[in-house]
């Protein structure tokens, strides 16, 4: 047999990236309120975890040890117990962040959240008035009996005290301990209260610390011996076999109805918990060893976002106001400007305003005959899809794919297709036992001359307005006849259902992607062995496909170097000699979202780049429909080109993997300038948008350095 490569689980791999999004709340460059953002972020990021992952890994362990190890080449104990005591060690040095770094700068800012300690009196009535003039009527205290069949129900991540209590006057004498549960209602009344300021300090509270201090109010008649904080954490995957016939809507919106109840992944409590109360939990709620997690006072700290900034807009980022494109913005008519030639968008630098001319200038241009849109998460107050509305209402023909699986997002997806349809869109529904991931639209226009034109855009990212702030992207504008000819093949593919098609520019996954991508691969192995340059650079959210990770093995071994700059998961293990020694990850956390994938290769000095909205993980591949694009113009190449430059060097917020997935910090000599990528990629696109303005102002010219 052949050597065994080498691969890191997927789950820990993961760990490693939240681990990295929980540094940045410790980054003093970092302005406080921002670093309390990174803290809510690795929260919610958890939270996803264990209701998506820990639950697959809880239904594997529910298989015989003899199925599973004929499955797979990991024991599924042997990842749980390694992520419980990851998630574990996180969650202490989440704990001494909050209390050792975060909660002492608020105070110096004369900012202070109540944290345990006993407030001021002053504080103490306004707390009683508000537990009983807005919380009280919330509570919904529950007596938990000893024994019965029925089991205790918790929602899905909602805060909860389980509390110990006497009763003061027994009638038999005998002291009876009752465990009752009480719901914390912070989601209608918010987490945090304003408290009155004093002596120049603003003054906040947790709203359970409020409910702690009047439980002789909920529980009258009784003694609370001990209150603390629990929360159950659920399985958030829809059951849904789509593989066969049936109404997939309807199946969806039935599963979106049971998913609050789906069975427990995770269990936290207070870790001073009591171990008897602890053991009648467990029984009464039947929990598993494996759900427990022991935690502190605060559960669901992703409320931290809603932590009020009285100093706003001091302690947050410095906003970085769009760039404009001028070529955009001088052109009457989007489409003549993408007539003329590509342009590249670079989100969030650039505004997303361009995106929604482009489907609103459609919406009303008589000249557009039709409009194709794919959408994977639809933001909630969808500008993009009103547009569409529209364009319906205008008599064009729209068509719109709204993928109905896409996590969480569902119900949301859902009533936008069907506002979309009810205006008259033909909406087209996810595919049996595929999910439609790619982000990609075209607009067919009659030109002057009477003929027919195809306009497209392909990104990096979701046709979500909101996230476009926050998330780092890449979207094309092109009138490209092969481009957007080979996107028509897609969208008829996605109408018609035809899977006989033959592509020459774009890699869609089903098709030629990853054949694609081994010959691209495959061509800077071959360059290597013959001495000549060989060089990649691949930059995705995650990569987790063995295959591909076996080829950028190879290609390493025959001499390629490789740079990959991996965010999230990483199986590949760089840095192994004979294996990956040629190969660099780096992982990048910052103000943005890094969300783009580019894939560039030297190619004997004629270099390919191509942008897509897949990554290198088995469900982009293979169970997705995914576009990637090559660019084409060379001006747009040498924006990615820098981009990818400046993120490689980034020895701010870059970070290097190493063979045990450490985030290593990455050295500057005292003679280099420090680079932090994503604001050096501002201030360069900014300073090449004005060169261009500048020239145009002379001259039409296309800048190519």
């Amino acid at each position: 047999m052949g050597q065994v490569n080498p691969y890191f689980n997927r789950e820990l791999s993961w760990l490693t990236f939240n681990y990295r999004v929980l540094q940045e709340a410790e980054d003093k460059q970092v302005p406080l309120y921002e670093r309390i953002k990174f803290l809510a972020i690795y929260s919610s990021n958890l939270d996803e975890f264990f209701r998506v992952r820990v639950a697959s890994l809880q239904n594997l362990l529910k298989f015989s040890k003899a199925r599973i190890h004929k499955q797979l080449d990991f024991d599924p104990k042997d990842i749980m117990s390694a992520v419980q005591q990851d998630v574990i060690r996180q969650h202490y040095e989440f704990e001494r962040i909050f209390k050792e770094t975060i909660l002492p700068e608020l105070q110096a800012n004369h900012i202070i959240l109540y944290h345990e300690e006993e407030p001021a009196k002053a504080h103490l009535k306004e707390m009683t008035h508000f537990f009983k003039s807005k919380i009280l009527s919330y509570l919904q205290p529950i007596f938990i009996s000893g024994s019965g069949k029925n089991v205790p129900f918790m929602q899905n991540d909602a805060l909860y005290f389980a509390i110990s209590l006497r009763r003061k006057h027994n009638l038999d004498g005998k002291e009876e301990k009752i465990i009752a549960y009480l719901n914390i209602p912070s989601q209608p009344l918010g987490r945090f209260v304003k408290l009155s300021s004093m002596k120049g300090n603003k003054y906040f509270v947790f709203i359970e610390d409020i409910i702690r201090q009047n439980l002789a109010t909920i529980f009258p008649g009784y003694e609370a011996l001990g209150c603390y904080s629990i929360k159950m954490t659920r399985n958030g995957d829809l059951s849904i076999e789509d593989e066969y016939s049936g109404d997939l809507v309807r199946k969806i919106k039935e599963q979106l109805k049971k998913r609050h109840a789906g069975e427990p992944t995770r269990f936290q409590y207070e870790d001073i918990m009591p171990p008897e109360m602890l053991e009648f939990l467990t029984r009464r709620f039947q929990l598993e060893p494996e759900d427990m997690a022991p935690g502190g006072r605060y559960h669901n700290l992703d409320d931290l976002m809603q932590l009020p900034n009285p100093l706003s807009p001091k302690l947050e980022y410095t906003p970085l106001p769009a760039i404009s494109k001028s070529a955009l913005e001088e052109s009457e008519s989007i489409f003549e400007a993408i007539s003329r030639q590509d342009h590249i968008l670079h989100f969030p630098y650039h505004s997303y305003d361009y995106v929604l001319r482009f489907f609103n200038e459609a919406a009303i241009d008589p000249c557009v005959r039709e409009i194709k849109v794919t959408f994977y998460r639809i933001a909630s107050n969808s500008l993009i899809a009103n547009a569409l509305i529209t364009a319906a209402r205008n008599g064009k023909k729209v068509i719109v794919f709204v993928e109905v699986k896409a996590r969480f997002d569902e119900a949301n997806n859902l009533r936008w297709a069907e506002e979309m349809e009810s205006a008259g869109i033909h909406i087209m529904y996810s595919i049996p036992g595929l999910k439609v991931h790619a982000k990609i639209a075209l607009i067919q226009r009659t030109s002057s001359k009477g003929k027919l034109q195809n306009f497209a855009y392909l990104g990096t990212g979701n046709f979500n307005e909101r996230t476009a702030g926050i998330y780092a992207d890449h979207g094309l504008l092109t009138a490209h006849k092969g481009i957007a000819g080979e996107l028509q093949q897609v969208f008829n593919h996605l109408v018609n259902k035809k899977s006989a098609m033959r592509f020459r520019h774009l890699l869609v996954a089903q098709f030629n992607m990853q054949d694609r991508f081994l010959v691209l691969l495959n061509r800077e192995k071959n360059a290597a062995k013959k001495e000549k340059s060989a060089k990649i650079i691949i930059k995705i959210n995650n990569l987790e496909d063995r295959v591909m990770i076996d080829e950028l093995y190879e290609a390493s071994k025959a001499g390629v170097q490789i740079e990959l700059i991996v965010r999230g998961i990483c199986c590949l293990i760089p840095g192994i000699a004979g294996i990956s020694e040629n190969i660099r990850v780096t992982r990048i956390v910052d103000r943005f979202l890094e969300h783009a994938r580019v894939f560039w290769f030297y190619n004997n000095g004629k270099d390919e780049i191509y942008l897509s909205s897949a990554d290198w993980m088995k469900r982009n591949l293979y169970k997705r429909i995914e576009v990637a694009f090559p660019v084409y113009n060379e001006s747009i190449k040498v924006e990615l080109r820098q981009m990818l430059a400046l993120q490689l060097e980034d020895s701010v917020k870059g970070r290097h993997l190493d063979s045990k997935h450490n985030n290593l910090s990455i050295e500057v000599s005292k003679k280099n300038k420090p680079i932090q990528s994503q604001i050096d990629t501002y201030n360069w696109l900014k300073a090449r948008e004005e060169r261009i303005q500048e020239q145009v102002a002379g001259e039409d010219v296309i800048v190519t350095s």
